[in-house]
């Protein structure tokens, strides 16, 4: 028959793991950043009742949802360095 070795006695003497959060603070704050702006592109877009082929309507509002959803981006793939 085989012998247990009992000299090894288990310890919770373990240090505690820390785990880093995947998103810092900083990240929040642009990701809030890209909604506000996406919020006021849509905004533009819906705009008041005017002309439905305004500058505003046609070219601004898109190009500024398009930036907020940039910065969407970039706020999930930044890391401080």
């Amino acid at each position: 028959m085989s012998k247990k070795n009992k000299s090894k006695v288990e310890t919770n003497n373990k240090p505690k793991e820390v785990r880093e959060l995947l998103f810092t603070k900083e990240n929040y704050y642009l990701v809030i950043a890209s909604i506000l702006i996406v919020i006021i592109g849509f905004m533009f877009m819906s705009g008041s009742a005017g002309d439905i082929y305004d500058f505003r309507r046609i070219t601004l509002a898109p190009i500024v949802v398009i930036i907020g959803f940039i910065l969407g981006i970039y706020a999930i793939f930044y890391r401080k360095k």
